[in-house]
């Protein structure tokens, strides 16, 4: 059975001071031993948030790495500084990155070969604009991502990574896929694994869904078979960031 992982997306919000306070208010609500849970944080809070969450279940993570080992990269960070810095998981390709700052697939599959060869778990993203979804090629789009961004990435490694499936008109926007919608993406993401891997690798790897999550619709999402747990935006900031980790409960 592949372990539920739960992981807030932060993305450029909390000052760190805001940071440890958030942790400490979400502290007694995420706890759940059946589920990993994430929280993947901005640049400038990630030292504060790993010692704010020492003693606890969660783990931190990044919400971006560069490629490079270090250098004349004025602005980025490294896989080896994260790792140093306490961190376990890194966000790679969300669609934001993508869109406003113009990362390719090319870009992103060195990200995610320099995370795993840094001991970091890459939580992988793809996913379609509304214009993609009503032309028909959601899935012709996302093979492409998986298959780009995944180039010459060992099975064994792929199995221990996370793909977070984002239907980008769904993210920040209160629509939600349904749950018909979203079961039908991950599953279609583990039918690729399984084409460019294995059935063994395909079955390991977990998917997340990612998009308007929220303390509502978590339960229904988390019990289809290929839903993995959510990559989680803005409800992550919030209290009811609890009622989502304990969705079983």
């Amino acid at each position: 059975m592949r372990k539920k992982i739960i992981a807030g997306n932060w993305k450029m919000n909390m000052t760190p001071s805001q940071a440890v306070a958030l942790c400490a208010e979400l502290k007694d609500l995420v706890k759940n031993d059946d589920v990993d849970v994430v929280y993947c944080v901005p640049a400038i809070d990630i030292v504060p948030v790993v010692n704010a969450l020492k003693g606890t279940n969660v783990k931190v993570g990044a919400e971006n790495m560069y490629f490079e080992e270090k250098g004349a990269f004025t602005g980025e960070i490294s896989a080896a500084m994260l790792k140093d810095a306490g961190v376990e998981y890194v966000i790679i390709g969300h669609s934001e990155r993508r869109d406003y700052f113009k990362e390719d697939d090319a870009l992103l599959n060195k990200k995610v070969k320099k995370a795993i060869e840094a001991g970091l778990t890459p939580i992988l993203c793809c996913g379609e604009t509304l214009e993609q979804r009503e032309m028909g090629i959601t899935m012709d789009w996302i093979r492409m991502q998986i298959k780009s961004d995944l180039a010459g990435v060992a099975a064994a490694d792929v199995a221990k990574l996370v793909i977070a499936y984002e239907p980008i008109w769904a993210i920040g926007t209160g629509k939600t896929a349904t749950t018909a919608q979203a079961e039908e993406v991950c599953g279609g993401i583990r039918a690729c694994i399984a084409e460019i891997y294995d059935q063994a690798t395909a079955e390991a790897v977990r998917i997340q869904y990612g998009g308007s999550v929220n303390a509502g619709n978590a339960a229904e999402l988390f019990a289809e078979k290929d839903i993995d747990g959510g990559l989680v935006g803005g409800a992550s900031l919030k209290a009811d960031f609890g009622k989502i980790v304990c969705y079983n409960k």
